[in-house]
């Protein structure tokens, strides 16, 4: 967290309350109160992006939203990228899962695979189709 705004006393109860309303409830911003201001406290880009990131790795899909969607961008069957993966242990993942989770490293591999960025399987998962 970094200090993103300060208050510095003496203030009015109104010049308060805007920056507490702006700050806290707009920005998001975690107010405290010091001796000597009110500081309005946030995520640095750094930490708002590792959340983002979080969050984007959590998204899934069922089975059958990823096979349309692939097969609707690239007409590319679950047959023809079962038979791409050859690590044993990939394709039991592959073909017994019932949801994909983009922060599943075996994603990025098949994307890589089929052609995909990071970008796009992101997009992927977040509007489901590509």
């Amino acid at each position: 967290m970094e200090l993103k705004e300060i208050l510095n006393k003496p203030y009015t109860d109104n010049e308060a309350i805007d920056f507490i309303s702006f700050n806290n409830a707009v920005m998001k911003y975690k107010i405290v109160e010091t001796e000597t201001a009110l500081e309005a406290w946030g995520l640095t880009e750094e930490e708002i992006q590792q959340q983002e990131r979080e969050r984007i790795n959590k998204l899934s899909m069922t089975k059958r939203e990823v096979f349309l969607a692939l097969y609707r961008d690239k007409g590319i069957t679950p047959e023809q990228i079962k038979s791409q993966i050859t690590s044993p242990e990939a394709l039991i993942e592959f073909e017994y899962a019932t949801e994909y989770y983009r922060g599943n490293p075996l994603i990025d591999q098949i994307g890589l695979m089929l052609g995909y960025t990071s970008e796009q399987l992101d997009n992927l998962f977040e509007n489901k189709e590509l």
